[in-house]
């Protein structure tokens, strides 16, 4: 393997992780959000994920943890996804 198939696998694998990363801590967050996340909701936190918090990518809970004492910080669409 070269190493750019290397390194476009590893971002696959990096992007997968923060994609499920990001839709469980939208299930988990416990505020107005339906049984799933919709894709404009993974839209809107995304950026905010890799901006504030991609150092604790991909555990999900310190990504949870990181967006709530974020909140301050967090775009407005994403902010709109963790209010009630």
């Amino acid at each position: 393997m070269n190493s750019r198939s290397l390194l476009a696998a590893t971002r696959g694998r990096t992007n997968a992780a923060v994609a499920l990363a990001l839709l469980l801590a939208l299930f988990t967050t416990g505020s107005a959000l339906a049984a799933t996340a919709t894709p404009e909701q993974k839209k809107a936190c995304t950026p905010d994920v890799y901006r504030l918090c991609a150092g604790e990518i991909p555990n999900v809970r310190a990504i949870i943890s990181c967006l709530r004492r974020q909140k301050a910080s967090l775009s407005e669409a994403c902010r709109a996804v963790f209010e009630p």
